[in-house]
C-alpha cells in the first residue's frame, strides 16, 4: 500500500477550493490501469514512444509574455501504452506551446508508485481514468451510479491529499463487449444482456486477466446472466482478427480501440454500467499548480474538452493501426486546432 499523502497546506487550501468548486460547477469529472485494470501496455505503438522512457520538452520561445514563462520546470508522465503516449504528448507539446518548460516521462509505472511520485513532487501531472483513481487510489469500495457522483468523489479525496483533479475528458476508455456487424445483425444484438438469450453457443475472447478480474467476466455474469461456452486467451489487439475470423463471436476491447474506426464492428451496450467510468482525469499535485499558475489548468483543460471519443479512436488509430509516432500526431491534432504553432515550413 503507498503512503497516504499529507494534508493540503494551510495557504494553498482557499485557491484549491475555489478551484474545486470551479471544476464542479463545470461538471469535471474520469479510470484504468488501463480502464479496468485488464488491459496492458501496447505492444503495436511506435518505436519512438517505447524506445525511451523520458524525453524532454523545452521552451523555444523567448518570449515573455506566454503564461507559462518563468514557472518552474514540471514533470508530467503517462502510462506505458498507445493512448498514454497520446495523451502525453498532446498535454506536454500544449503546455510547450504557452511557455511551460516540461519533461515528459513515459511508461509511470504501476498506480501507487506514481502516486508517491506526486506526493513527493518527483511528478507533477499524469492523465489518470476516474474509475482507476476511485477504486485504486482513493479505494472506494462501492460503484457510482453517475459520472457527476464518481467525479465528486474523486475530487474529494485528491483535495484531502494534496493533489486536483482537472477537467474530465468526454471519452470514457473501459473495457467493452465487441461483436462483428454481420453477428449483432444476424443475431439481433444491441445490450450485453441479449447474449444470454443466444441459443447457440458462444466463445468469447480476451486478455487472460479478464476472465478472472472481477470486473472482468464475472462481472458480466453477475449483472447479465451470461455465461459463454468457452473462453478463448487472446493478447491485446488480437481480439478484432480473432472476431473476423469466427473464432470467437464476443471479445473484450476497449471502448476508444483504433481498430473500432473501420465501422466493421459493434460495441453492445453496458445499461448495468458494470465496466465503470473511464473518463480521463489529469490529476495534479497541489503544489504544482499553485507554482504553474492557471494558465497551467487552462491549458490542459483546453486539450481535455477536444476528446471525445470518436477522436480519441482516430488518434488511437493512427498509433496503433497506421504505426505514426505519437508526438506528430499529437502535434498535427493540436494545430488543426490551433492551441500549437505549425511545424510546416513556411
Amino acid at each position: 500500500m503507498f503512503a497516504r499523502n499529507p494534508s493540503v497546506p494551510s495557504y494553498l487550501r482557499a485557491p484549491l477550493l475555489a478551484c474545486a468548486a470551479t471544476l464542479l460547477a463545470a461538471g469535471c469529472g474520469g479510470g484504468q490501469q488501463s480502464p479496468s485494470g485488464t488491459r496492458v501496455a501496447s505492444s503495436t505503438s511506435s518505436s519512438s514512444a517505447s524506445a525511451a522512457t523520458t524525453s524532454t520538452t523545452s521552451t523555444t520561445t523567448s518570449t515573455s509574455s506566454l503564461p507559462g514563462a518563468g514557472k518552474p520546470t514540471v514533470t508530467i508522465g503517462d502510462k506505458n501504452f498507445t493512448e498514454q503516449f497520446v495523451l502525453g504528448e498532446l498535454y506536454a507539446l500544449a503546455l510547450k506551446a504557452n511557455g511551460f518548460t516540461v519533461n515528459l516521462n513515459r511508461n509511470i509505472g504501476p498506480t501507487e508508485v506514481t502516486i508517491q511520485a506526486l506526493s513527493s513532487g518527483a511528478l507533477g501531472m499524469y492523465p489518470e481514468y476516474l474509475s482507476t483513481w476511485n477504486t485504486t487510489v482513493a479505494r472506494y469500495g462501492h460503484d457510482f451510479p453517475t459520472l457527476s457522483e464518481a467525479y465528486q468523489a474523486g475530487q474529494h479525496y485528491a483535495l484531502a491529499h494534496g493533489f486536483v483533479l482537472l477537467h474530465r475528458t468526454p471519452f470514457s476508455d473501459t473495457n467493452a463487449v465487441c461483436v462483428t456487424v454481420a453477428y449483432a445483425s444476424d443475431n439481433r444484438l444491441r445490450s450485453i444482456t441479449d447474449l444470454s438469450r443466444l441459443a447457440q453457443p458462444v466463445t468469447f475472447g480476451g486478455p487472460p486477466q479478464f476472465q478472472q478480474d472481477p470486473q472482468g467476466l464475472p462481472a458480466i455474469k453477475q449483472a447479465y446472466g451470461f455465461t459463454p461456452a468457452a473462453f478463448k486467451t487472446l493478447a491485446v489487439g488480437d481480439q478484432y482478427q480473432a472476431l473476423d475470423q469466427g473464432q470467437v463471436q464476443a471479445a473484450d476491447v476497449g471502448t476508444t480501440d483504433g481498430q473500432l474506426v473501420t465501422g466493421d464492428y459493434v460495441l453492445l451496450s453496458d445499461p448495468r454500467n458494470v465496466f465503470g467510468w473511464g473518463n480521463v482525469v489529469p490529476a495534479v499535485s497541489a503544489k504544482v499548480l499553485a507554482e504553474e499558475g492557471p494558465a497551467f489548468a487552462d491549458t490542459i483543460n483546453d486539450v481535455s474538452a477536444l476528446l471525445d471519443t470518436s477522436t480519441m479512436r482516430e488518434l488511437n488509430f493512427l498509433v496503433d493501426v497506421a504505426h505514426e509516432d505519437p508526438a506528430a500526431v499529437a502535434q498535427q491534432f493540436l494545430e488543426t486546432h490551433g492551441l500549437v504553432a505549425s511545424t510546416a515550413a513556411p
